[in-house]
């Protein structure tokens, strides 16, 4: 049994794979940067019945000995972590290297070998992020604010306005406090997706970019987006099974 694992700062995703190729089963926590070794082990150890090699992205360093120590003491098996030294194939293009996070690195290695080696991966997570790899060259990145960054920001700053579930409204223009929030931040996050999508096309001169969406909340803005997009919500845990392997 080989697991991967992704922790992010809102979310952590394992997947479980029992022939090293495909990702069989994946379940999903929420990141609690203060709980301590025992707790994440009563939880860990329903979903990971066996294992005999992991790796692991993390962008949240005060986890790391907790998963590492988790692993060594139930399974004798010291866990790979996504970061220097480890055999990648992404020639990374940065003016500082040692910045670029393990999600970029995964979610490229993943879409390089299963897609394209140019191409474009939109991860929607706690922070919105574009990541542009040219012939497995990690190229460029772009930063913005998540979906439910934004909409905590909003809700805290403003306080006549309503908490709500981020699920579409029926129609564009809403009509009560609740769909009007709805409205502004899905389709609002939508369009903004879209209009950078054309503008990284016109900048690399390449109307034909295949782009990949993928993250916490690819499900819930893909069918708002009008740009041409393939979703995975799968495609940092598929980047760590082939790093596992190549490692």
């Amino acid at each position: 049994m080989k697991v991967v694992i992704d922790i992010g700062n809102t979310t952590i995703a394992i997947g479980i794979s029992k022939d090293g190729k495909l990702i069989d089963n994946v379940f999903r926590l929420n990141t609690e940067k203060n709980k301590s070794y025992d707790e994440y082990s009563l939880i860990l150890k329903d979903f990971i019945p066996s294992c005999s090699s992991a790796m692991v992205a993390s962008v949240v360093p005060e986890l790391n000995t907790v998963f590492r120590d988790f692993f060594q003491k139930k399974y004798n098996v010291k866990p790979l972590f996504l970061g220097h030294g480890v055999k990648t194939g992404i020639q990374i293009m940065s003016d500082n290297p040692k910045e670029v996070g393990s999600d970029f690195i995964g979610n490229s290695v993943a879409a390089t070998s299963i897609y394209n080696e140019t191409i474009l991966v939109i991860d929607l997570g706690t922070a919105t992020t574009f990541c542009y790899t040219e012939n497995k060259k990690l190229k460029g990145i772009i930063i913005t604010t998540g979906l439910t960054t934004s909409k905590n920001a909003l809700i805290n700053k403003a306080s006549l306005l309503p908490q709500i579930d981020l699920t579409p409204p029926k129609k564009l223009l809403g009509t009560n406090s609740a769909d009007c929030i709805k409205s502004g931040l899905l389709f609002g996050h939508a369009s903004m997706i879209d209009g950078m999508v054309r503008r990284i096309k016109k900048d690399l001169n390449n109307p034909d970019l295949q782009v990949i969406l993928t993250g916490g909340h690819s499900k819930i803005i893909h069918p708002l987006t009008q740009e041409e997009m393939i979703i995975d919500d799968k495609l940092i845990l598929k980047g760590l099974l082939i790093l596992l392997e190549k490692n």
